[in-house]
């Protein structure tokens, strides 16, 4: 029935897929730039080249070929591509290179050779340029009480000499994701893109020197005239239950020199993200989102701001029950741009600016650009005809395609993209994707998609796998990488990816049902679709699995103490003991926005913690988890495995010494996927165990 000898789509196939990320225009929107991710040679990590695609339809080009690979790619005005690399330079002598920081590099379209801008010692990450002036703002970490690349490099070089790894922690968190925060701290620069025929590197200016620790995890940009960087800033507070993030305003003389630091918007209790400056220079779009509270979620929208101060910002989206992202201006200013999660799609939209006659501005009406798809990387061409976008689809990866940026509810015209010949439909056709839906107790609807195998593999009534999403404020809306249903299917596996309470997509109120209460709707929602689809004659409910990560482990884990309904439970980089968890995340304090103060209210902790059921469990499980994961801390892995060998559950423990939150690199996606596989062929389907080679 797992029908192993399935030719065509299959693991390594689906491994050997490139990925594409990442999407620049063209000023003059005639040709694109994005990367595309494909497996090393050695197979041991997934490789990003950048390639320029022909929007008329030309086959597209690979731009750049080096062994670290590139990414974040940026186009100057006049045309010139920017990137980061930790390619080598070959001017630098190999005793004073260090391979593992990025560069940025800049290679004109037309041909030539790639040449280093800046290779600070602490690596450059993020990169914005100035739409008209062409002034490059870059950040860099420096350690503190250093001014300048120079000093930086410097102090690493003293305590590398004297070997010391130790750094004096005095900001929380201390870690963030997989990494920890310090001993430097991101400081932003600035420097003017110089004529190419000029060898000489730009001069880097610091624009915010003496800074350490407002600007981790800060997004930046500049205005068109590169006269003001907008970043977001966040200063610790007394209370890190209640950290938020302005959004702040840093002027800069002619030689990029700072002016000063002002506020433009700053809540209690309110974060702002994503800014984006009009055309015009005068206003900035952002993300505006306050903090939840134990009884209610946060919320979100878009508001606006003017540049040069004046009135707080204003909400352009007053009354739309969804949760911006990204927004973008269009050309002429008079609309922003942005997607959101609707009804399991990830959609573009256009929110017109209005004059509110009084001389400042206000939204006007909202138009849903596209019905299908799951959407990122809105790009307008300068001219305003065009918006680009990376666009997937549970059904396919992630594809370059062109809207009219006006049309309502338009299918997008598709761009040759690098792997159009290798993606599934040109093999066998991806498992057959449908939506899916449910009703609560409580009448409400509980919508999801069902990947059946496809018809060449399709035997009776297919077993079900059930994968749940992480976030938990998400939702299954386009193409996964890392959890592809399309694996399962391919072998005769139907895959059922639900959106219970607190996905996001469905309205303010259906996240409210589950916030704070994991165990109650969320749970319960998802059982009643698991339901709905087993009755189907084509779905044998007889053989089922249930399978998550982060926020989705969780529910694999509070399953597990729940319900035998499924023969056996995948749970990977899950939370386990909710009490233990908030002392080792990354960022503790957050959760007790939604679940109270860990201190003096446990009672909602102890309540919705899976941990406190493993006696009930008998269903087999799999633990899955990353030694890496700062997020969801492997303690809480290792306790879960622990508790589950203790009480004499069927369980077996694959640990990635290397891997975060997330299993990343090639050959260990193969190992998750193979031993994902051996564990469900056995407990579902009644074969034999077949341990992965390599383990």
């Amino acid at each position: 029935m797992s029908n192993h000898d399935t030719p065509h789509f299959d693991l390594e196939t689906f491994l050997a897929m490139p990925r594409v990320s990442g999407l620049a225009v063209h000023p003059e929107g005639h040709r694109l730039v994005v990367g595309v991710a494909e497996p090393d040679p050695d197979g041991t990590r997934f490789r990003t080249a950048l390639w320029t695609l022909d929007p008329d339809g030309a086959a597209p080009r690979r731009l750049t070929r080096s062994v670290p690979g590139e990414a974040a790619p940026t186009l100057l005005p006049d045309g010139r591509l920017l990137f980061t690399s930790k390619r080598v330079d070959p001017d630098v002598p190999s005793s004073e290179r260090d391979d593992d920081v990025a560069g940025l590099w800049e290679l004109p379209l037309d041909g030539g050779e790639p040449r280093l801008l800046a290779d600070p010692p602490g690596g450059v990450g993020s990169v914005a340029v100035a739409r008209d002036a062409g002034r490059v703002l870059l950040s860099s970490p420096l350690h503190e009480g250093t001014a300048d690349f120079e000093a930086d490099a410097e102090r690493g070089k003293a305590r590398k000499d004297a070997k010391v790894s130790a750094q004096l922690v005095e900001r929380y968190p201390a870690r963030f994701w997989d990494r920890w925060l310090g001993p430097r701290s991101p400081q932003l620069f600035t420097g003017d893109a110089v004529d190419p025929r000029n060898e000489a590197r730009p001069e880097w200016t610091a624009a915010t020197p003496g800074v350490h620790g407002p600007l981790e995890l800060a997004t930046a940009t500049l205005d068109p005239q590169g006269r003001t960087i907008v970043t977001t800033w966040s200063e610790d507070p007394d209370d890190l239950r209640s950290r938020v993030t302005d959004l702040v305003a840093i002027d800069l003389d002619s030689n990029g020199e700072p002016r000063g630091r002002r506020t433009l918007l700053a809540e209690p209790r309110v974060r702002y993200g994503s800014p984006a400056v009009s055309p015009d220079g005068g206003w900035v779009a952002c993300v505006r989102a306050p903090i939840g509270m134990p009884d209610a979620p946060h919320d979100m929208t878009l508001a606006i701001v003017p540049l040069d101060g004046g009135t707080g910002a204003v909400d352009l989206l007053p009354g739309f029950d969804r949760w911006p992202q990204a927004p973008v201006w269009t050309p002429d200013g008079d609309a922003v741009l942005f997607t959101a999660d609707d009804d399991g799609r990830t959609l573009p939209f256009r929110v017109e600016i209005e004059a509110d006659g009084a001389g400042g501005r206000r939204g006007g009406a909202v138009t849903r650009l596209a019905a299908e798809g799951a959407f990122s990387d809105l790009a307008p061409t300068r001219d305003g005809r065009t918006l680009y976008a990376l666009r997937s689809q549970v059904s396919d990866p992630h594809r370059v395609v062109a809207l009219d940026p006006v049309t309502p509810d338009q299918v997008p015209g598709a761009v040759p993209t690098p792997g159009d010949a290798t993606r599934p439909e040109a093999t066998v056709p991806p498992g057959r994707v449908e939506r899916v839906d449910a009703t609560a107790d409580d009448g409400v609807r509980i919508p999801g998609w069902l990947v059946r195998p496809p018809e060449e593999v399709a035997d009776g009534p297919a077993p079900l796998a059930v994968f749940i999403h992480g976030g938990p404020l998400s939702s299954w809306s386009g193409w996964h990488w890392r959890w592809c249903p399309h694996v399962l299917a391919a072998r005769g596996w139907a895959v059922l990816l639900p959106d219970p309470a607190l996905s996001t997509g469905y309205g303010y109120d259906y996240i409210a049902r589950g916030w704070g209460r994991w165990g109650a709707e969320p749970y319960t929602d998802l059982m009643a679709l698991v339901e709905e689809v087993a009755a189907r004659d084509d779905v044998d409910a007889a053989r089922t699995a249930a399978m998550g990560g982060s926020f989705g482990g969780y529910m694999a884990n509070w399953i597990a103490g729940h319900t035998n309904r499924f023969d056996a439970i995948v749970t990977h980089a899950s939370l386990w003991n909710l009490e233990a968890f908030h002392g080792t995340t990354d960022n503790g304090p957050l959760w007790e926005n939604e679940f109270g103060d860990r201190y003096t209210e446990p009672e909602r902790y102890r309540e919705w913690s899976p941990h406190r059921f493993v006696d009930r469990i008998t269903t087999p499980m799999l633990v899955i988890h990353g030694e890496r994961d700062f997020r969801v801390p492997v303690s809480e892995g290792l306790t879960l495995w622990t508790d589950l060998r203790r009480h004499g559950v069927e369980s077996q423990y694959l640990h990635f010494p290397d891997e975060n939150h997330w299993v990343l690199t090639p050959q260990h996606a193969r190992i998750w996927y193979e031993t994902v596989l051996a564990f469900l062929d056995h407990h579902v389907l009644g074969e034999p165990f077949e341990r992965p080679e390599l383990l």
